[in-house]
């Protein structure tokens, strides 16, 4: 395609070589990158072209840091109908022709400074993630990290964050499933939200993000493009969010992405569509750069043709601003009409503002004048960093737990009343009620289950799906915290009757030029390979989100992962709830846990130390034997033994059934708080008919894994042990109300 103008008419607001460290900052390019764009373009960039760099090269679109790190993490299996990387989101074959479409990715640093905003359009981003590849939306996550609920500060921002996760959701018709909520100290300032969206299609429905076919037109639908959102990419890869201007905030429209799916869906039935990509991060700039990188096309964009709501926007803020609300179609030349047509129907803007060229570069012209031109290959190459992989001071410190020198406590009734109260211990439901969790009819297991379970009416299945990570543990030891999020994501699916299929996984890190920052970093990546390694699962992709910090505190490791498994037979799940008076309980696997690391060492003595750890050929074991007995129908419910050990997951299988229980494990040296509130993984609470008692036993002998029967269903009461009575009414007041009196600054005796 023939382009009007030429390079010699870029605009000469050049930045040369005196380019300030400011101006520098203000795009995140140190002076390194600056020198390296100078060394690839032959010339100093203008504003524009610098910006674009900026935006590209930042952090979060370019992975500066974790890229290398990433290549590690297992990529590759049959059922993966495209490779980490190549599309907006994984897909997943789960048979029949049907196909899951699944990605996990963090809105962190907008909801540090506009909380409902910033959530909001987090969810709006990753649900137009979803229906770019020809998806339909089914359901939402949301993973969720704030500070102490003591301040009017972090109160503030987890309303608003838990506001904006559930109105845009709710508005635009998807359901919010499950997901999690996490209070911790290091995420005072810098809160985390992490929002998944699982979207459901046929095989040959898959819809590529590419920008292919010389001249063919590239058009822009949906919102008009305003100043919101500009250098979103740039604010996203600093630190201390609260110090960026609020005018970077996106602001979110979900009836109006209700209107861009119908619509996008309805469009690529035409046939007429050969390209559909979102705008997230970077807006303009990186969808299409992105989506002709896929091809080794190049781009021409008219910024003159874009739609905006504010007046005498500059091209620099046409190609930065990130608008919410938009997507960028690459229709077949001639049938430019046909698309148009169909937005026209849904009341939605659709301008052709460029076309596909065959020269490799991205051009932005305004008045018909080259004012940017960059070949693509230059954009999509950030510099890679390895940095050295150092042992931190810190962990001497931290691993160093003497058991010895931690009182047992006087009254374990007491104890065990206090961590049910505790935020992160106690129901979510005053969060998960405040979405709409059944609207599309497919949810069979929504919130409060380890896992939720969606049908899928085209056929006799069910997908189950989880998110998962323990930035405590990752922090005291990254490379099994790692690990560990794997496998407690997988063991909550398989809990549910699933066999776990893949994952995504969203990486929230501090920044990564402290040393141990990076050590985390790699040793958690090293840690999921290894789990991944070990169930045999692929990642299909997911986000990195780093410079997490504020006022110098960085965040935990927070690897959070969401888990895919399928129930080949819906009519096989199982919940966590107790139903059956005389029922057995037993645990798979060790009975008791390991303070280390445990909600209950920091609740009940003020410490986060110990060393976690996990051996990944015992979890596979233990979860195998789950998964043995659910399909050969003999266990009546199986709960993931995790955040507040024994004690707690037998309380939550109470509350879930509506019924007491009494246990005793009978001789142990294990200390009672160990016994009750450790934690450690591979350990999964289930119960049984007495009479399926002896298969049970049977297939976890066949992989030398311990069934141990350690009490029975019914009664009013939890009976821990001997000693240990709670009324079933009262331990369930003391759960129910935690987080609630917490998230409204009142005590939970209140």
């Amino acid at each position: 395609m023939a382009l009007p103008g030429g390079l010699g008419n870029v605009v000469e607001s050049v930045v040369d070589d005196r380019v300030t460290d400011e101006a520098l900052e203000a795009v995140a390019l140190n002076r390194f990158e600056y020198h390296r764009i100078l060394e690839l373009l032959g010339r100093p960039p203008n504003e524009l072209e610098l910006g674009m760099f900026g935006a590209l090269w930042s952090e979060h679109c370019g992975y500066k840091h974790s890229r290398a790190l990433l290549r590690r993490l297992t990529t590759e299996s049959p059922s993966l109908l495209v490779k980490a990387g190549e599309e907006n989101a994984g897909a997943v074959d789960i048979g029949d022709g049907l196909a899951i479409v699944f990605k996990v990715e963090s809105h962190n640093h907008p909801s540090a400074v506009e909380p409902f905003e910033g959530a909001a359009t987090g969810v709006g981003g990753i649900i137009r993630d979803i229906f770019t590849m020809g998806a339909r939306p089914i359901a939402l996550f949301d993973s969720l990290r704030f500070g102490p609920l003591d301040t009017p500060r972090n109160r503030y921002l987890a309303g608003g964050i838990i506001g904006g996760v559930g109105s845009y959701g709710n508005c635009v018709g998807i359901p919010t499933v499950g997901g999690e909520v996490v209070v911790e100290d290091c995420y005072a300032g810098n809160p985390l939200v992490n929002a998944m969206c699982v979207g459901l299609l046929r095989h040959d429905q898959l819809t590529r993000a590419e920008a292919v076919g010389e001249a063919n037109p590239i058009i822009l639908v949906g919102a008009d493009t305003g100043r919101d959102g500009i250098q979103g990419a740039t604010f996203a890869s600093v630190e201390d969010p609260e110090k960026s201007a609020r005018g970077v905030v996106q602001v979110g429209n979900p009836f109006l992405e209700k209107l861009l799916i119908e619509a996008c869906l309805e469009a690529l039935t035409t046939g007429a569509i050969v390209g559909l990509q979102d705008l997230g991060a970077a807006g303009l700039t990186s969808s299409s750069v992105e989506a002709a990188a896929r091809t080794g096309a190049g781009v021409w964009i008219d910024v003159d043709k874009v739609s905006r709501r504010a007046a005498r926007m500059t091209p620099y803020e046409v190609m930065l601003s990130e608008s919410q609300e938009r997507m960028l179609v690459v229709a077949e030349k001639g049938r430019e009409e046909e698309i148009v047509a169909v937005f026209d129907k849904w009341g939605l803007h659709s301008d052709v503002i460029g076309a596909v060229t065959s020269d490799a570069h991205v051009t932005v012209a305004e008045s018909g004048t080259p004012v940017a031109r960059i070949p693509i290959e230059h954009l999509n190459n950030p510099p890679e960093y390895r940095l050295p992989v150092e042992l931190p001071d810190y962990l001497a410190t931290v691993n160093d737990l003497d058991i010895g020198e931690i009182p047992e406590p006087d009254d374990v009734a007491e104890a065990f009343l206090s961590l049910l109260s505790s935020p992160n211990i106690a129901s979510r439901e005053c969060v998960y009620r405040t979405y709409d969790q059944t609207v599309g009819s497919n949810t069979v297991a929504g919130p409060g289950a380890d896992a939720a379970v969606l049908r899928i009416k085209e056929a006799n299945r069910a997908i189950a799906l989880s998110t998962d990570g323990n930035g405590r543990i990752c922090y005291l030891n990254p490379r099994a915290g790692g690990a560990m999020a794997v496998a407690e994501a997988a063991r909550n699916v398989v809990c549910s009757g699933a066999r776990p299929l893949a994952i995504t996984n969203c990486l929230n890190f501090g920044s990564p030029d402290n040393p141990a920052v990076y050590y985390q970093l790699a040793e958690v990546i090293e840690g999921m390979a290894e789990a991944c390694a070990a169930f045999d699962i692929p990642v299909t992709g997911g986000n990195v989100s780093l410079y997490n910090e504020a006022d110098g505190v960085q965040i935990f490791p927070t690897p959070v992962i969401g888990m895919l498994g399928v129930i080949d037979d819906v009519d096989l799940r199982v919940g966590i709830a107790f139903a059956g008076e005389g029922d057995l309980i037993a645990v798979i696997g060790y009975v008791h846990g390991s303070l280390d690391g445990s909600e209950y060492l920091k609740l009940a003595h003020g410490q986060i130390k110990g060393r976690p750890d996990i051996d990944l050929s015992r979890e596979v074991a233990v979860q195998s034997v789950c998964t043995s007995a659910i399909e050969a129908r003999l266990l009546t419910s199986a709960h993931d033994i995790s955040d507040g050990g024994l004690a707690v997951a037998l309380a939550e299988s109470c509350f879930a059934g509506g019924i007491g229980a009494a246990v005793d494990p009978g001789s142990t040296s294990a200390r009672s708080d160990e016994l009750w509130f450790g934690e450690a993984p591979s350990r999964i609470l289930v119960s049984l008919v007495p009479g399926n008692l002896e298969e049970a036993k049977a297939l976890a002998s066949a992989r030398d894994i311990a069934f141990e029967v350690i009490g029975r269903v019914g009664g009013g009461d939890i009976v821990l042990g001997d000693d240990v009575t709670v009324p079933l009414d009262s331990a369930r007041e003391k759960w129910s109300t935690g987080l609630s009196a917490a998230l409204s600054g009142k005590s939970a005796a209140h």
